[in-house]
């Protein structure tokens, strides 16, 4: 073996090892954001407490993300956190774009409620948000944002029944997003049982026939 092609490989290995330690680490962060927001809220999470939530040096922190703004997003955009278009379009997208336009917002709106129902850490985050609101939150709630809208884009553009449609599935969303939210602290809600999957079966029933609703009357 030539010493340059030693080199080389040693080179190549050392790249790999800090490429996985890396990764790693960064792992290791947004599993503290979530740990730590579900925990403490909004003002329990800064740089030394998310260094020691994770056990690594605060330096990674600027290091790898640009500061705690940066893992805050980087957290947000994980699918652990927040449904995928393709999650909330039931896992095939080609399917999901040759529906009816109802049934595509039926559908959208199923998804949505299961997805977040999957997703405690995630209601208690938004639980949080609703009594605090600073730069954290707010990271937080643009990637959301952008998502759905994201989602509307890609699946509903152009189409004048959705502009329509939208303003009401959107209401229905904050509906559901509320229902999800208090659902962590009471059972029944207006005699809709929260704490059961038939009670969501009568809510994702309701949201049909709003829809239906809407439509007929445009």
């Amino acid at each position: 073996m030539s010493p340059i092609g030693d080199i080389w490989r040693l080179w190549k290995k050392k790249k790999e090892t800090a490429l996985r330690d890396r990764d790693a680490t960064s792992r290791k962060l947004t599993a503290a954001v979530g740990s730590l927001l579900a925990r403490k809220g909004f003002k329990g999470v800064g740089v030394n407490a998310l260094a020691r939530e994770a056990c690594v040096d605060k330096k990674l922190i600027y290091r790898y993300f640009g500061g705690l703004n940066g893992v805050i997003a980087a957290f947000a955009k994980e699918g652990d956190f927040w449904p995928s278009a393709l999650e909330m379009a039931g896992g095939n997208a080609e399917k999901f774009a040759a529906l009816p336009i109802e049934k595509r917002l039926s559908l959208f709106s199923k998804q949505f409620i299961r997805a977040l129902r999957r997703r405690p850490m995630t209601l208690k985050i938004m639980a949080w948000e609703m009594v605090e609101s600073n730069d954290l939150t707010r990271e937080l709630e643009a990637v959301r944002e952008q998502g759905i809208l994201d989602f509307m884009d890609r699946f509903f553009s152009g189409e004048k029944e959705a502009k329509d449609l939208q303003t009401g599935i959107m209401l229905a969303g904050a509906a559901i997003s509320y229902l999800l939210i208090r659902s962590e602290h009471i059972d029944v809600y207006g005699g809709l049982a929260l704490d059961s999957d038939k009670g969501w079966r009568e809510i994702e029933q309701g949201i049909d026939a709003m829809i239906q609703g809407i439509a007929g009357s445009g």
